[in-house]
């Protein structure tokens, strides 16, 4: 198998081929990296939403459209399934680098974190690696400059002329399909922060419904949080059993059964402040090889409802 970042970097290269017809911009830096507008000063959109997923997943996953009934309204979802769950979801689509350059701040998501590999998942699995690329995904309502390009070529030991830089809003229609493909990543970062060797889930699938586009990217955190707290399900094959499946889900339908934004409000929006079992998925099945198969959680359409004003 190639490096994580050599196959996002196959990806990336089509999305700049088509950034038209997947109203994509794409700028070149003074040190020559790319930064790929995929909704930060262009609207986003679905097809734009799904490639940016495989991106960040460095295909090593599927990713597909499908529509659903949310509290019988018609609305899109994002399903994705991969064979490789360790690597795609956790070495490679978890947003766990937070970038900071002066004013500038985003979430980084994708491969380029394995090549800097401090987080606590890629020393469990076992994973680091060394690439002539670095694909970094970023999560901000502004466009990366020439100093963020030189910071993450740094940190990465990349030159600035193999940095790819995918950034969306997410108050944007990327960004809610993007959040909605990250149900299936929750459900196995959840079993990672149990205990559960990440190694042992041998394939994931999720879907969730996409968040309508929120005006304002609070208000964007919280509904497409929502998708995934009230409105996600994930299928899980593990090669071991484990005693704390029931704790996977979000807990969020139980302990508050609102919409999550008054829930951050209370918080000032600081999420250090609650419980990890929130940002979990909704519904999960977990099929032990050769045992026994777990049904916990649930879906609760009527807060989602709420939250999408629907």
């Amino acid at each position: 198998m190639d490096s994580l970042n050599r196959m996002a970097t196959e990806l990336v290269d089509e999305a700049i081929d088509f950034a038209d017809e997947l109203t994509i911009d794409v700028h070149a830096l003074e040190g020559d990296a790319a930064v790929l507008d995929f909704g930060v000063e262009v609207p986003g959109a679905v097809e734009a939403g799904m490639l940016l997923a495989e991106i960040q997943t460095a295909g090593l996953a599927t990713v597909q459209s499908t529509m659903a009934t949310v509290d019988g309204a018609p609305l899109n979802h994002v399903e994705l399934s991969t064979d490789h769950p360790a690597l795609a979801l956790l070495c490679s689509q978890k947003g766990g680098w937070e970038l900071a350059v002066d004013d500038f701040q985003a979430l980084g998501s994708g491969p380029a974190r394995a090549l800097v590999a401090e987080e606590e998942a890629f020393q469990r699995i076992g994973y680091r690696e060394d690439a002539d690329f670095a694909v970094l995904a970023l999560e901000t309502d502004e466009l990366p400059d020439e100093d963020v390009a030189s910071q993450v070529a740094e940190r990465t030991g990349v030159p600035e002329t193999g940095v790819f830089l995918p950034s969306f809003a997410t108050a944007s229609v990327t960004g809610s399909v993007v959040a909605a493909a990250r149900a299936a990543e929750l459900a196995v970062f959840r079993l990672a922060e149990l205990g559960f060797d990440p190694v042992s889930v041998l394939s994931a699938s999720g879907r969730a419904p996409v968040a309508p586009v929120a005006g304002d990217e609070a208000t964007a955190m919280a509904r497409t949080t929502d998708a995934l707290a009230y409105g996600s399900e994930v299928h899980l094959t593990v090669d071991e059993s484990f005693d704390r499946f029931d704790e996977v889900p979000s807990v969020a339908a139980e302990e508050y059964g609102e919409p999550l934004e008054g829930v951050f409000e209370d918080v000032d929006w600081d999420f250090a402040e609650l419980p990890v079992e929130l940002f979990g998925p909704a519904a999960v099945t977990i099929d032990v090889v050769g045992g026994d198969t777990h049904v916990v959680g649930e879906t609760s359409e009527g807060v989602l409802a709420e939250s999408f004003g629907l």
